[in-house]
Parts: structure tokens; sequence; C-alpha cells
């Protein structure tokens, strides 16, 4: 066992442990808090599901700005420095939501958080495919979903343990982690942005930042984009919906909404490794329609079943999807990208996780407050078998291409 965690160490470069351990420790601050997040707007400032969603719209449309100015920093001037900034800002303007006690001016604040928040996101993920090579993307992504998950498994259990007594420690203990981030990444991690050209260095800014037109003029990125949207709308649903659906329809306190978390990272920890190796062999637009799948059955269980333990295994028929499909999705959004332009690609694959929380909180609100409950998990179904469709599509135009055959191609000579 100790032999094969040699060889699995050894096989990554150590900038690689270095960026797994800081995101590893960032992970369980921020699971400490957002999976309780919808819960503490709906409970401090007495609004309804569709409030809650707003702040979450509202702040994800915040983040796709920073997303976008963020990736244009990166690949102009690197990594470090921006994700440095994301950590610390975000830390200090996170903590202040924590002492807010109007409602506007928390909203007002919630924008700011994702403005900051979302700045890093673009050059963390260009950083791991600046460090790995094309044939071990797969499995790099794959461990660093591993990583996210055993953070999952602590910090949902810490953070139920601590809204229970006062939501307020939940934002004084995401604010110190980050900051003890923030200090890591700057005694030990390098920057790892690849050479600029001398054309790229001496172009202005603005030159950089209309690079995003070449990004949304790939045609058959932005199709992987969309369909992807789709498939995140219904998978975001855990991350706000499902806490305050668990309670309100089924009288779940956030405990056990923890226990329920916590399963899907169990999960991840456990298979992820054998799941990544046994997807990589595979057409990667094929492994994301069957993620998408599971997706379906999982989070349609939802509208039907109504007892913990059927509550846990609709999160792990989830969680074998999300293990399928989150280290797909960052391998085929790295294959399209040119090098010079990987942040930027990353930036606008970040909108495939912004725009869900953009429109999914704040639909399903809608939902929530003046129907039935259970027609948002219909909802989701429906729009799982458009994005199962979707991925179908592009891989029967796109798996063809030497870099679409495979999860993860075969090593170069």
């Amino acid at each position: 066992m100790i032999e094969r965690l040699q060889q699995t160490y050894n096989q990554f470069p150590r900038a690689y442990w270095v960026v797994a351990g800081t995101h590893f420790i960032d992970v369980i601050g921020n699971t400490l808090l957002n999976p309780f997040f919808a819960l503490y707007v709906t409970q401090k400032f007495n609004v309804g599901m569709t409030q809650a969603g707003f702040i979450l719209a509202t702040n994800s449309v915040a983040g796709i700005i920073g997303s976008a100015i963020g990736g244009a920093i990166s690949d102009r001037f690197g990594r470090r420095g921006i994700i440095l900034f994301g950590l610390v800002v975000s830390a200090l303007s996170g903590l202040t939501l924590g002492f807010v006690t109007q409602y506007y001016l928390f909203y007002a604040m919630s924008v700011f958080v994702g403005l900051m928040g979302s700045a890093a996101h673009p050059a963390h993920q260009a950083m791991i495919a600046d460090l790995l090579p094309p044939e071990k993307r797969a499995e790099g992504f794959g461990m660093m979903r591993v990583i996210s998950n055993f953070a999952w498994i602590i910090g949902p259990s810490i953070g139920g343990f601590l809204a229970s007594f006062n939501f307020l420690y939940l934002f004084l203990s995401d604010a110190v982690i980050s900051i003890a981030v923030a200090v890591l990444v700057f005694r030990l991690l390098p920057e790892t942005k690849p050479p600029t050209t001398e054309k790229t260095a001496s172009e202005p800014f603005s030159q950089t930042l209309r690079g995003y037109v070449h990004a949304v003029a790939d045609k058959p990125f932005i199709a992987f984009i969309i369909a992807s949207i789709l498939m995140i709308i219904v998978y975001q649903q855990m991350y706000s919906t499902l806490s305050v659906y668990l309670r309100d329809v089924h009288n779940v306190n956030p405990r056990f909404y923890g226990l329920v978390m916590s399963s899907s990272a169990v999960t991840v920890v456990l298979f992820q490794f054998s799941i990544t190796r046994i997807i990589k062999k595979y057409p990667p637009f094929l492994m994301m329609a069957t993620a998408t799948f599971f997706y379906m059955i999982g989070f349609t269980m939802y509208g039907f079943v109504a007892t913990i333990p059927l509550f846990v295994l609709a999160m792990v028929i989830i969680t074998i999807g999300e293990m399928v499909g989150m280290p797909t999705s960052n391998v085929l959004a790295a294959s399209f990208a040119p090098e010079e332009m990987r942040a930027r690609y990353m930036a606008v694959f970040g909108l495939t996780w912004a725009v869900p929380a953009m429109i999914g909180p704040w639909g399903a609100g809608l939902i929530m407050d003046n129907y039935n409950p259970n027609y948002v998990w219909y909802l989701s179904s429906v729009l799982c078998v458009i994005a199962m469709a979707a991925f179908y599509v592009l891989h029967i135009r796109l798996g063809k291409r030497e870099s679409f055959r495979r999860v993860e191609p075969a090593p170069a000579d």
C-alpha cells in the first residue's frame, strides 16, 4: 500500500502536489460554508428560496466578469499572483458577509465576493494543465477530484456542527483558512505559465482581453460549453436547492444534510482512481453523456423518495456521474485550448459553472416557492436528456479527431 502511494506520488511533479495540498485546505474552508449558504440566507433574513436563489444568481454574474478578467490576467502576467489576490480579497470580503444584518447590503457584498473570488479560478485550472502533459491530465484532474471530495468528507460535517451553534462560525473559519492557504501559496508555489512569444509579450492588455473572441468563435468548444451548462444546472442543485428542499419538505436538519453530502465525498475518495483508469480508454463525449445519465437517475429519485437511506443512495448515484464527468470535462476544456490561451479558455469553461449557478438556484427557488417542490427534480431529468443528446451529437461530429478519441491520449513517442 505504501509502495503504491509512493508510485502515485512520483508520477506527478512536486509543484502539482503543492497545488493539490493547498487546494485540499481551501476546499475544506469552502465546504464549511457553501452547502449551508442558502440555509443561512433564508434563516437569517427570513426570505424564501427565490430571494436566496437571486443572491446566488447575481453572485454568479459577478463571477463571470471576475473569471474573464482573471483569465486574461493569468495568461498575460502569470497564475500565481492572481491566485494570491483571489484568496486574500475573497477571504476578507467573505468574512464581512458574516457580520451584515441587512438583506440588501448582504446582497451587494455577495456580488463583490463573487467578483473577487472567481478571479483566480481560471488560473488554478490552467496551472494544473501547465504542470501535466496531456497523457497525465485525466489522472491529474481525477486526483484533484479525490482531494476535493476528501475535503468534502470533513467540511460539511464540521460545517453542519458549527451551523447548529452559530452560522457566523462558518464565515470566520472560511476566512482564516483562505488566509492560511494564501501564505502557503506565497511560500511554496512556483509560477507555471508557459513562456510567451515576443508578440504576445508586447501586446496591450486590451488585446489580451480580445483573445476571448477567439474562444467564443470556436463553435465546437461553445457547443460543448452549452451542453455542459445544461448538465451542471442539474448538478448544482445539490449545493443550493437540495439543502432547503430536504429541510422544508422532509424536515431533514443540517447535520443529516451534511451526512448526505459526505456520502458523496466518501464515494469519490474510494472509487475515483478506479473510475478514472476505466474511463480514460473511452471517447470523452460519450463519457460526458454517461455522467449525465447518472445525474438524471439520481436527481429524479429525490422527487420520489422520502427516507435518509434513499437520499444517500440517490447521492451515491449522482456521485458516480460526478466521478465520470468532472475529470473528463476538465480534460476536454484543456484539449480545446491553445497553450497561449489556456487560462482564457478555462475562464470560458468556467461559464459551465457560473451560468448554472446564476440560473439554477433562482429558477428552482421560483418552483419551490410557487409550485410542487418535486417539479425541480422532474425538470432536472428533462434537462439531462437534452444534455445527453447534445454530448452524443458532439461525439458524432468530433469523436474522430485525435484529441477527442480517448479521455486520456496515449503518451507521445
